[in-house]
C-alpha cells in the first residue's frame, strides 16, 4: 500500500495552484494525500485533462507499492507453530528452499484502469469501468535488499529503487524523492515473483484461520506492523496508524493465492485543527505459476500473471459524503524472469543524485 503513501514526497503540486507559504505547511504524507485529493476531484490537472490524471493515481498507488515489514536476514529454525508449518510448505512447493540465487530478473505487461461511478455519481466508488491504460514493467533485484523497477504506461514513466539503505521513487510528476523509515521489499515481488521473499516476510505472521479465496480453501497468515515502525513512516501532520498485511496460502497447493494489505492514515494540518482520514487497502490475486530454472539447476515456482485491486478512501472533516471512495485496478502478465543475472552488481542500484542529497538518506547512512 504503500506505496503509495510510504514515499515521501517532494513538496511541489502537480498542477500548481498554490503559494510557496502554503506547500512549506504541508511535508511528507500529508503533501502526498492532498495531491491525491485534487486529482480525484479533477482539480490542477492542466491540458492533459482527466484521464492524465487518473493515470498519474494510478501509477502513485499501484506502479511501486513497498511491502510494510524488512526482509529478515534469516528464516527463524526449530520453531514450533501452525504458521511456520505453513510456510515450510511453502517453501517446498515452490523450491525456494533449494535455491541460492543471488539476483533476479522479471520483465512483463500491465494494464490500469481507474473504476469510475456510473453516470451522475459525485465519486469513484462504483462498479463502472473506466479508461485502461496499457505498458510494460522491468525488475532487477539483488541479493535481495537492492531492487529496481521501472514501468512504461500510456507515455508516462515511472521508476522506483532500492540500495540496501534507502527505498526511492521517480516520477514526471515528483522527481525523485527517498521515503521515510529505510528501505523495504517491493510488493511487486511479494506478488508470486519471489518465493524467497514471500517465505522471509511472512516467517514471523500469526496463524489467523482459514478463509475460502476464489473457491479455493487457504490459511491465512497475518502480519500487523508495529509502533516503532508505523512512528518511523511518520512526519509532523501525517500519522500513519496501522499497517497489516495478509497472505492466504493455499491447502491443496501450498502457494499463495492472495495477498492483502491496509494502511490508515491521520492528517492534521495543524493542533487542534479537524483530522481527515485516509485508507489505502490492495488486494493482488496470483495465477498461472510456473517452473523457472534457479540456481544450480533447481525449478522455483513463480507467479506469472495477477490482478490487484485498490481502494482508496477518505472521510473526515471537509469531506461531503461520510466515506468516499476510489478504486483502481491493475492486471498484470509475467513475460520472462531469470535467476543469478550475469554481471548485476551494486552499482545498478544507485539512487539518483536528488535521494543521495535528500534527508532520508543522509539518516539511513548514518544508521
Amino acid at each position: 500500500m504503500r506505496s503509495r503513501v510510504a514515499l515521501e514526497p517532494l513538496a511541489e503540486e502537480p498542477g500548481g495552484g498554490e503559494d510557496d507559504a502554503a506547500r512549506r505547511r504541508r511535508s511528507g504524507l500529508h503533501a502526498a494525500l492532498h495531491r491525491w485529493a485534487r486529482l480525484l476531484s479533477g482539480a490542477g490537472t492542466g491540458d492533459d485533462g482527466r484521464p492524465a490524471a487518473d493515470l498519474r493515481v494510478l501509477l502513485s498507488v499501484l506502479a511501486c507499492p513497498l511491502s510494510p515489514v524488512p526482509i529478515l536476514p534469516r528464516l527463524p529454525k526449530h520453531v514450533a507453530s501452525s504458521a511456520q508449518y505453513i510456510i515450510e510448505q511453502f517453501r517446498a512447493t515452490t523450491g525456494c528452499g533449494k535455491t541460492a540465487a543471488k539476483s533476479m530478473y522479471a520483465a512483463g505487461k500491465v494494464r490500469l484502469a481507474m473504476l469510475q461511478e456510473p453516470a451522475g455519481g459525485s465519486s469513484a466508488s462504483g462498479g463502472g469501468h473506466g479508461r485502461h491504460h496499457e505498458g510494460s514493467f522491468v525488475v532487477w533485484q539483488l541479493a535481495p535488499a537492492m531492487w529496481l523497477v521501472e514501468m512504461a504506461v500510456a507515455g508516462h514513466s515511472i521508476a522506483a529503487g532500492s540500495d540496501g539503505r534507502v527505498a526511492w521513487r521517480r516520477t514526471p510528476w515528483l522527481g525523485a524523492h527517498a521515503a521515510r523509515g529505510g528501505s523495504r521489499p517491493l510488493r511487486r515481488a511479494l506478488q508470486g515473483l519471489d518465493p524467497v521473499m514471500i517465505a522471509s516476510i511472512f516467517s514471523t505472521a500469526e496463524h489467523a484461520g482459514e478463509k475460502v479465496v476464489d473457491g479455493e480453501d487457504c490459511f491465512v497468515l497475518r502480519l500487523d506492523v508495529g509502533p516503532s515502525t508505523l512512528s518511523s513512516w511518520s512526519d509532523g501532520t501525517a500519522e500513519v496508524i496501522r499497517h497489516a498485511l495478509t497472505g492466504y496460502f493455499s491447502q491443496r497447493s501450498g502457494l499463495l493465492a492472495r495477498i492483502e494489505d491496509s494502511q490508515l492514515t491521520r492528517i492534521q494540518s495543524s493542533p487542534g485543527a479537524p483530522a481527515m482520514y485516509w485508507e489505502t487497502t490492495i488486494a493482488s490475486t496470483l495465477a498461472d505459476y510456473r517452473h523457472v530454472e534457479g540456481h544450480g539447476g533447481v525449478h522455483v515456482c513463480v507467479a506469472h500473471s495477477g490482478r490487484s485491486t485498490a481502494h482508496l478512501a477518505r472521510f473526515g472533516v471537509g469531506v461531503r459524503a461520510a466515506r468516499v471512495v476510489t478504486r483502481m485496478e491493475e492486471a498484470w502478465t509475467i513475460d520472462d524472469v531469470a535467476f543469478d543475472v550475469p554481471g548485476l552488481g551494486p552499482d545498478a542500484f544507485i539512487p539518483p543524485e536528488e535521494v543521495r542529497r535528500s534527508r532520508c538518506y543522509d539518516d539511513a547512512a548514518r544508521k
